[in-house]
Protein backbone atom coordinates (compact mmCIF):
# COMPACT_ATOMS: atom_id res chain seq x y z
CA UNK A 1 0.00 0.00 0.00
CA UNK A 2 2.79 2.24 0.75
CA UNK A 3 4.64 1.45 -2.79
CA UNK A 4 1.19 2.21 -4.13
CA UNK A 5 1.14 5.73 -2.58
CA UNK A 6 4.67 6.72 -3.31
CA UNK A 7 4.45 5.61 -7.35
CA UNK A 8 0.87 7.46 -7.41
CA UNK A 9 2.89 10.60 -5.80
CA UNK A 10 6.02 10.14 -7.67
CA UNK A 11 4.70 10.36 -10.98
CA UNK A 12 1.53 13.30 -9.75
CA UNK A 13 3.59 15.56 -12.46
CA UNK A 14 2.42 13.40 -15.58
CA UNK A 15 -1.01 13.31 -14.95
CA UNK A 16 -0.88 16.68 -14.08
CA UNK A 17 0.86 17.02 -17.76
CA UNK A 18 -2.34 15.07 -18.58
CA UNK A 19 -5.07 17.21 -17.43
CA UNK A 20 -3.59 19.75 -19.47
CA UNK A 21 -2.96 18.11 -22.43
CA UNK A 22 -6.48 16.08 -22.59
CA UNK A 23 -8.08 20.19 -21.48
CA UNK A 24 -6.97 21.60 -24.86
CA UNK A 25 -7.41 18.94 -26.68
CA UNK A 26 -11.00 18.88 -25.62
CA UNK A 27 -11.83 22.20 -26.07
CA UNK A 28 -10.12 22.24 -29.84
CA UNK A 29 -11.23 19.34 -31.16
CA UNK A 30 -14.57 20.05 -30.54
CA UNK A 31 -14.28 23.52 -31.43
CA UNK A 32 -13.09 23.07 -34.70
CA UNK A 33 -15.99 20.93 -36.35
CA UNK A 34 -18.20 24.01 -34.87
CA UNK A 35 -16.17 26.75 -36.40
CA UNK A 36 -16.35 24.96 -40.03
CA UNK A 37 -19.67 24.41 -39.88
CA UNK A 38 -20.74 27.85 -38.93
CA UNK A 39 -17.46 28.80 -41.59
CA UNK A 40 -20.44 27.15 -44.08
CA UNK A 41 -17.72 24.23 -44.91
CA UNK A 42 -19.64 21.24 -45.98
CA UNK A 43 -20.20 17.87 -44.14
CA UNK A 44 -18.03 15.82 -46.29
CA UNK A 45 -15.67 18.69 -45.89
CA UNK A 46 -15.68 18.31 -42.06
CA UNK A 47 -14.86 14.98 -42.17
CA UNK A 48 -11.95 14.76 -44.28
CA UNK A 49 -10.10 17.67 -42.15
CA UNK A 50 -10.96 15.71 -39.07
CA UNK A 51 -9.90 12.54 -40.60
CA UNK A 52 -6.48 13.64 -41.33
CA UNK A 53 -6.22 14.13 -37.66
CA UNK A 54 -6.45 10.08 -36.85
CA UNK A 55 -4.20 9.68 -40.25
CA UNK A 56 -0.97 11.79 -38.11
CA UNK A 57 -2.02 9.21 -34.82
CA UNK A 58 -1.87 6.29 -37.05
CA UNK A 59 1.72 7.74 -38.50
CA UNK A 60 2.77 8.25 -34.61
CA UNK A 61 2.28 5.03 -33.85
CA UNK A 62 4.58 3.73 -36.71
CA UNK A 63 7.28 6.66 -37.01
CA UNK A 64 7.28 8.93 -33.80
CA UNK A 65 9.26 5.98 -31.43
CA UNK A 66 12.21 6.88 -33.20
CA UNK A 67 12.29 10.35 -32.80
CA UNK A 68 11.43 9.91 -29.15
CA UNK A 69 14.38 7.50 -28.32
CA UNK A 70 16.89 9.86 -30.07
CA UNK A 71 16.34 12.95 -28.61
CA UNK A 72 14.83 11.93 -25.43
CA UNK A 73 11.41 12.22 -23.72
CA UNK A 74 11.88 15.79 -22.54
CA UNK A 75 12.58 17.25 -25.46
CA UNK A 76 10.55 15.18 -27.64
CA UNK A 77 7.27 16.01 -25.20
CA UNK A 78 8.59 19.94 -25.52
CA UNK A 79 8.97 19.38 -29.83
CA UNK A 80 5.50 17.74 -30.01
CA UNK A 81 4.10 19.77 -27.78
CA UNK A 82 5.30 22.86 -29.71
CA UNK A 83 4.17 21.55 -33.02
CA UNK A 84 0.14 21.63 -31.57
CA UNK A 85 0.35 24.76 -30.45
CA UNK A 86 1.77 26.29 -33.72
CA UNK A 87 -1.07 24.04 -35.65
CA UNK A 88 -3.70 25.47 -32.74
CA UNK A 89 -2.45 29.17 -33.65
CA UNK A 90 -2.05 28.96 -37.23
CA UNK A 91 -6.27 27.66 -37.56
CA UNK A 92 -6.80 30.98 -35.88
CA UNK A 93 -5.01 33.04 -38.22
CA UNK A 94 -5.75 31.52 -41.39
CA UNK A 95 -9.12 30.01 -43.04
CA UNK A 96 -8.16 27.32 -45.86
CA UNK A 97 -9.73 23.92 -45.83
CA UNK A 98 -6.75 22.39 -47.20
CA UNK A 99 -4.67 24.28 -45.20
CA UNK A 100 -6.73 23.07 -41.98
CA UNK A 101 -6.46 19.31 -43.40
CA UNK A 102 -2.53 19.24 -42.97
CA UNK A 103 -2.77 21.24 -39.27
CA UNK A 104 -4.89 18.70 -38.40
CA UNK A 105 -2.25 16.03 -39.13
CA UNK A 106 0.38 17.58 -37.56
CA UNK A 107 -2.21 18.04 -34.70
CA UNK A 108 -2.88 14.43 -34.33
CA UNK A 109 0.56 12.87 -35.07
CA UNK A 110 1.96 15.34 -32.25
CA UNK A 111 -0.49 14.11 -29.69
CA UNK A 112 -0.61 11.14 -30.08
CA UNK A 113 3.42 10.88 -29.57
CA UNK A 114 2.87 13.24 -26.48
CA UNK A 115 0.38 10.08 -25.35
CA UNK A 116 3.39 7.51 -25.96
CA UNK A 117 5.61 9.87 -23.66
CA UNK A 118 3.60 10.11 -21.25
CA UNK A 119 2.54 6.33 -21.18
CA UNK A 120 5.69 5.10 -21.74
CA UNK A 121 6.90 7.56 -18.75
CA UNK A 122 4.28 6.09 -16.14
CA UNK A 123 4.75 2.23 -17.16
CA UNK A 124 8.34 2.58 -16.16
CA UNK A 125 7.41 4.13 -12.71
CA UNK A 126 4.78 1.69 -11.79
CA UNK A 127 4.87 -1.25 -10.43
CA UNK A 128 3.01 -4.08 -11.13
CA UNK A 129 1.14 -3.76 -8.30
CA UNK A 130 0.19 -0.29 -8.85
CA UNK A 131 -0.52 -0.38 -12.74
CA UNK A 132 -3.96 -0.95 -12.23
CA UNK A 133 -4.65 2.00 -10.09
CA UNK A 134 -1.89 4.32 -12.54
CA UNK A 135 -4.32 3.54 -15.14
CA UNK A 136 -7.69 3.92 -13.65
CA UNK A 137 -6.30 7.43 -12.42
CA UNK A 138 -5.20 8.07 -15.97
CA UNK A 139 -8.43 6.69 -17.22
CA UNK A 140 -10.90 9.53 -14.62
CA UNK A 141 -7.56 12.34 -15.23
CA UNK A 142 -8.70 11.79 -18.79
CA UNK A 143 -12.35 11.46 -19.13
CA UNK A 144 -12.96 14.45 -16.81
CA UNK A 145 -9.80 16.71 -18.32
CA UNK A 146 -11.87 16.50 -21.71
CA UNK A 147 -15.06 16.62 -20.05
CA UNK A 148 -14.54 20.04 -18.56
CA UNK A 149 -12.64 21.27 -21.48
CA UNK A 150 -15.97 21.31 -23.10
CA UNK A 151 -17.42 24.07 -20.64
CA UNK A 152 -14.74 26.45 -22.63
CA UNK A 153 -17.28 26.70 -25.42
CA UNK A 154 -19.73 28.54 -23.39
CA UNK A 155 -17.70 31.80 -22.81
CA UNK A 156 -19.82 33.68 -25.81
CA UNK A 157 -19.59 34.87 -28.92
CA UNK A 158 -17.15 37.97 -27.80
CA UNK A 159 -14.43 35.05 -26.56
CA UNK A 160 -15.01 31.88 -28.85
CA UNK A 161 -12.67 33.59 -31.41
CA UNK A 162 -9.99 33.13 -28.46
CA UNK A 163 -10.51 29.52 -28.07
CA UNK A 164 -7.68 28.56 -29.92
CA UNK A 165 -5.41 30.63 -28.19
CA UNK A 166 -6.87 29.00 -24.45
CA UNK A 167 -6.50 25.23 -26.09
CA UNK A 168 -2.95 26.41 -27.04
CA UNK A 169 -2.10 27.95 -23.66
CA UNK A 170 -3.30 24.34 -21.90
CA UNK A 171 -1.08 22.68 -24.13
CA UNK A 172 1.93 25.32 -22.93
CA UNK A 173 0.84 24.73 -19.21
CA UNK A 174 1.92 20.69 -19.93
CA UNK A 175 5.66 21.98 -21.23
CA UNK A 176 6.23 23.73 -18.37
CA UNK A 177 4.96 21.09 -16.03
CA UNK A 178 6.86 18.59 -18.06
CA UNK A 179 10.27 20.44 -18.31
CA UNK A 180 10.23 20.82 -14.50
CA UNK A 181 10.19 17.20 -13.59
CA UNK A 182 12.80 15.11 -12.24
CA UNK A 183 11.20 11.62 -13.12
CA UNK A 184 14.11 9.55 -14.60
CA UNK A 185 13.22 9.20 -18.67
CA UNK A 186 12.54 5.36 -19.60
CA UNK A 187 13.49 2.91 -22.03
CA UNK A 188 11.42 3.19 -24.91
CA UNK A 189 11.34 -0.48 -26.82
CA UNK A 190 10.83 -1.35 -30.15
CA UNK A 191 7.44 -1.43 -31.33
CA UNK A 192 6.80 -4.97 -33.12
CA UNK A 193 4.26 -5.79 -35.73
CA UNK A 194 1.65 -8.11 -36.09
CA UNK A 195 -0.33 -9.16 -39.46
CA UNK A 196 -3.98 -8.20 -39.26
CA UNK A 197 -4.72 -11.85 -40.96
CA UNK A 198 -3.11 -13.67 -38.03
CA UNK A 199 -4.43 -11.18 -35.74
CA UNK A 200 -7.75 -12.07 -36.81
CA UNK A 201 -7.82 -15.58 -36.65
CA UNK A 202 -6.55 -15.30 -33.01
CA UNK A 203 -9.23 -12.88 -31.59
CA UNK A 204 -12.17 -12.15 -34.54
CA UNK A 205 -14.19 -10.75 -32.34
CA UNK A 206 -11.55 -8.64 -30.67
CA UNK A 207 -10.37 -7.52 -34.19
CA UNK A 208 -14.05 -6.67 -35.14
CA UNK A 209 -14.84 -4.72 -31.68
CA UNK A 210 -11.86 -2.65 -31.39
CA UNK A 211 -12.23 -1.59 -35.24
CA UNK A 212 -16.18 -0.24 -35.02
CA UNK A 213 -15.04 1.23 -31.65
CA UNK A 214 -13.04 3.34 -32.77
CA UNK A 215 -16.08 4.68 -35.44
CA UNK A 216 -18.38 4.86 -33.15
CA UNK A 217 -15.50 6.98 -30.49
CA UNK A 218 -14.41 9.02 -33.80
CA UNK A 219 -17.85 9.50 -35.03
CA UNK A 220 -19.04 11.33 -31.68
CA UNK A 221 -15.78 13.54 -31.42
CA UNK A 222 -15.95 14.98 -34.66
CA UNK A 223 -19.17 14.45 -36.23
CA UNK A 224 -22.09 14.52 -33.21
CA UNK A 225 -21.26 18.23 -32.17
CA UNK A 226 -22.42 19.47 -35.59
CA UNK A 227 -25.27 17.26 -35.89
CA UNK A 228 -26.18 18.73 -32.55
CA UNK A 229 -25.56 22.51 -33.64
CA UNK A 230 -27.22 22.40 -36.65
CA UNK A 231 -30.29 21.09 -34.46
CA UNK A 232 -30.15 23.59 -31.94
CA UNK A 233 -27.96 26.06 -32.72
CA UNK A 234 -26.14 26.97 -29.42
CA UNK A 235 -22.92 26.16 -28.00
CA UNK A 236 -24.16 25.79 -25.16
CA UNK A 237 -26.35 22.27 -25.34
CA UNK A 238 -23.22 21.35 -27.41
CA UNK A 239 -20.82 21.82 -24.47
CA UNK A 240 -23.25 20.04 -22.20
CA UNK A 241 -24.22 17.11 -24.71
CA UNK A 242 -20.74 16.35 -24.88
CA UNK A 243 -19.94 16.75 -21.10
CA UNK A 244 -23.26 14.37 -20.03
CA UNK A 245 -22.41 11.64 -22.97
CA UNK A 246 -18.80 11.82 -21.63
CA UNK A 247 -20.14 11.30 -18.13
CA UNK A 248 -22.04 8.32 -19.02
CA UNK A 249 -19.06 6.64 -20.48
CA UNK A 250 -17.01 7.62 -17.20
CA UNK A 251 -19.76 6.22 -15.04
CA UNK A 252 -20.88 3.09 -16.82
CA UNK A 253 -17.11 1.35 -16.98
CA UNK A 254 -16.35 0.20 -13.39
CA UNK A 255 -20.47 -1.81 -14.05
CA UNK A 256 -19.93 -3.09 -17.51
CA UNK A 257 -17.06 -4.26 -16.24
CA UNK A 258 -18.17 -6.23 -13.68
CA UNK A 259 -21.32 -6.92 -15.61
CA UNK A 260 -18.23 -8.70 -18.06
CA UNK A 261 -16.11 -10.57 -15.86
CA UNK A 262 -19.62 -12.11 -14.64
CA UNK A 263 -21.40 -13.20 -17.93
CA UNK A 264 -18.65 -12.87 -20.52
CA UNK A 265 -17.40 -10.37 -23.17
CA UNK A 266 -19.39 -11.79 -25.69
CA UNK A 267 -22.69 -11.65 -23.77
CA UNK A 268 -21.59 -7.64 -22.69
CA UNK A 269 -20.38 -6.42 -26.23
CA UNK A 270 -23.42 -8.02 -27.55
CA UNK A 271 -25.87 -5.81 -24.82
CA UNK A 272 -23.57 -2.86 -25.45
CA UNK A 273 -24.36 -2.57 -28.63
CA UNK A 274 -28.14 -3.44 -28.84
CA UNK A 275 -27.82 -0.43 -26.51
CA UNK A 276 -26.10 1.56 -28.94
CA UNK A 277 -27.96 1.02 -31.49
CA UNK A 278 -31.35 1.71 -29.60
CA UNK A 279 -29.92 5.03 -28.85
CA UNK A 280 -28.49 6.07 -31.88
CA UNK A 281 -32.09 5.82 -32.87
CA UNK A 282 -33.70 7.25 -30.26
CA UNK A 283 -32.06 10.60 -31.52
CA UNK A 284 -33.56 10.20 -34.94
CA UNK A 285 -37.17 10.59 -32.74
CA UNK A 286 -35.77 13.31 -30.30
CA UNK A 287 -37.36 16.00 -32.36
CA UNK A 288 -36.73 19.45 -30.55
CA UNK A 289 -36.22 18.30 -27.37
CA UNK A 290 -33.00 19.44 -25.62
CA UNK A 291 -33.52 17.20 -22.39
CA UNK A 292 -33.99 13.83 -24.71
CA UNK A 293 -31.38 14.92 -26.57
CA UNK A 294 -28.78 15.08 -23.24
CA UNK A 295 -30.75 11.81 -22.31
CA UNK A 296 -30.02 10.28 -25.62
CA UNK A 297 -25.85 11.25 -25.02
CA UNK A 298 -25.54 9.80 -21.93
CA UNK A 299 -27.23 6.40 -22.87
CA UNK A 300 -25.06 6.65 -25.97
CA UNK A 301 -21.93 7.47 -23.88
CA UNK A 302 -22.57 4.29 -21.87
CA UNK A 303 -22.15 1.85 -24.40
CA UNK A 304 -19.57 3.48 -26.82
CA UNK A 305 -16.92 3.99 -24.63
CA UNK A 306 -17.11 0.53 -23.38
CA UNK A 307 -16.29 -1.37 -26.79
CA UNK A 308 -12.95 -1.47 -27.04
CA UNK A 309 -11.91 -2.02 -23.64
CA UNK A 310 -14.34 -4.94 -23.68
CA UNK A 311 -12.75 -6.05 -27.18
CA UNK A 312 -9.38 -5.63 -25.04
CA UNK A 313 -11.08 -8.31 -22.83
CA UNK A 314 -11.90 -10.62 -24.74
CA UNK A 315 -8.38 -10.83 -26.29
CA UNK A 316 -6.81 -11.43 -22.96
CA UNK A 317 -9.31 -14.22 -22.75
CA UNK A 318 -8.73 -15.99 -25.74
CA UNK A 319 -5.03 -15.39 -25.99
CA UNK A 320 -2.03 -18.16 -24.94
CA UNK A 321 0.14 -17.84 -22.72
CA UNK A 322 2.56 -18.62 -25.94
CA UNK A 323 1.71 -15.13 -27.44
CA UNK A 324 2.28 -11.55 -27.00
CA UNK A 325 -0.28 -10.28 -25.36
CA UNK A 326 1.28 -6.52 -25.46
CA UNK A 327 1.89 -6.49 -29.48
CA UNK A 328 -1.35 -8.37 -30.06
CA UNK A 329 -3.59 -5.06 -27.87
CA UNK A 330 -1.17 -2.80 -29.95
CA UNK A 331 -2.48 -4.00 -33.11
CA UNK A 332 -5.59 -3.58 -31.77
CA UNK A 333 -5.10 -0.42 -30.88
CA UNK A 334 -4.06 0.49 -34.31
CA UNK A 335 -7.24 -1.32 -35.66
CA UNK A 336 -9.11 0.65 -33.50
CA UNK A 337 -7.51 4.02 -35.40
CA UNK A 338 -8.00 3.01 -38.65
CA UNK A 339 -12.18 2.69 -37.46
CA UNK A 340 -11.35 6.67 -35.90
CA UNK A 341 -10.01 7.60 -39.23
CA UNK A 342 -12.59 6.26 -41.38
CA UNK A 343 -15.42 7.16 -39.30
CA UNK A 344 -15.88 10.82 -40.19
CA UNK A 345 -14.98 10.25 -43.72
CA UNK A 346 -17.73 7.98 -44.00
CA UNK A 347 -20.22 9.91 -41.92
CA UNK A 348 -19.34 13.00 -43.54
CA UNK A 349 -20.04 11.96 -47.06
CA UNK A 350 -23.05 10.20 -46.26
CA UNK A 351 -24.69 12.86 -43.85
CA UNK A 352 -24.43 15.30 -47.29
CA UNK A 353 -27.46 12.88 -48.87
CA UNK A 354 -29.65 12.39 -45.70
CA UNK A 355 -29.48 14.46 -42.09
CA UNK A 356 -29.81 11.05 -39.91
CA UNK A 357 -27.45 8.78 -41.91
CA UNK A 358 -25.35 8.70 -38.88
CA UNK A 359 -27.53 7.23 -36.64
CA UNK A 360 -28.70 4.55 -39.30
CA UNK A 361 -24.90 3.77 -39.66
CA UNK A 362 -24.52 3.24 -36.36
CA UNK A 363 -27.53 1.93 -35.91
CA UNK A 364 -26.54 -0.98 -38.80
CA UNK A 365 -23.00 -1.59 -37.29
CA UNK A 366 -24.07 -2.11 -33.81
CA UNK A 367 -26.91 -4.34 -34.75
CA UNK A 368 -24.04 -6.43 -36.68
CA UNK A 369 -21.87 -6.40 -33.80
CA UNK A 370 -24.61 -7.95 -31.63
CA UNK A 371 -25.46 -10.64 -33.72
CA UNK A 372 -21.46 -10.77 -34.53
CA UNK A 373 -20.42 -11.25 -31.06
CA UNK A 374 -23.56 -13.93 -30.23
CA UNK A 375 -21.72 -15.91 -32.89
CA UNK A 376 -18.73 -16.00 -31.35
CA UNK A 377 -17.49 -19.17 -28.32
CA UNK A 378 -17.99 -18.54 -25.06
CA UNK A 379 -14.77 -18.74 -22.95
CA UNK A 380 -14.96 -20.73 -20.19
CA UNK A 381 -14.86 -19.00 -16.73
CA UNK A 382 -11.50 -20.10 -15.56
CA UNK A 383 -9.64 -18.85 -18.74
CA UNK A 384 -11.53 -14.60 -18.57
CA UNK A 385 -8.88 -12.49 -16.87
CA UNK A 386 -10.10 -9.15 -15.57
CA UNK A 387 -12.11 -6.38 -17.40
CA UNK A 388 -9.33 -3.20 -17.32
CA UNK A 389 -11.08 0.55 -18.27
CA UNK A 390 -8.74 2.55 -20.57
CA UNK A 391 -8.49 5.77 -21.12
CA UNK A 392 -11.01 7.40 -23.90
CA UNK A 393 -7.85 8.25 -25.98
CA UNK A 394 -4.63 6.21 -26.05
CA UNK A 395 -1.52 5.65 -27.44
CA UNK A 396 0.88 2.94 -28.62
CA UNK A 397 2.73 2.74 -24.89
CA UNK A 398 -0.77 1.86 -23.17
CA UNK A 399 -0.52 -1.94 -23.99
CA UNK A 400 2.19 -2.26 -21.58
CA UNK A 401 0.62 0.14 -18.62
CA UNK A 402 -2.23 -2.93 -19.10
CA UNK A 403 -2.31 -4.94 -15.46
CA UNK A 404 -2.77 -7.88 -17.44
CA UNK A 405 0.18 -8.21 -18.97
CA UNK A 406 1.49 -9.15 -15.99
CA UNK A 407 -0.58 -11.81 -15.91
CA UNK A 408 0.51 -12.93 -19.39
Amino acid sequence: MTHNTFSIRAISPLFLAISFLALGYGIIFTFIGIYLKESGTTNASIGVINACFYLGSILASIFSQKIITNVGHIRSFATFASVMVVAFLMHAVFFNEMLWALLRFFSGFAFYALLIILESWLNEKSSPESRGTVLAIYSITFYLSTAVGQLFLNLGDNLKQHLFTIGSALILCSIIVISLTKIKEPFLEPFERYSFPKIYSVVPLAVTGSFLGGIFVSGFFTMFPIYILSKFDSLEVVSYFMIITLCGGLISQWPIGKLSDKYGRRKVISSSAFFTAFSSLLFIFSSSSIMLTYVCGFSLGMTIFSIYPLSLARANDVVDENKDIVEITRTLLFTNSIGSFLSPLLIGILSTYFEHSMFIMFFILNIFLAFYALSKEKVPDDDMSEYVNVPVVSGAELPQLDPRQDAE
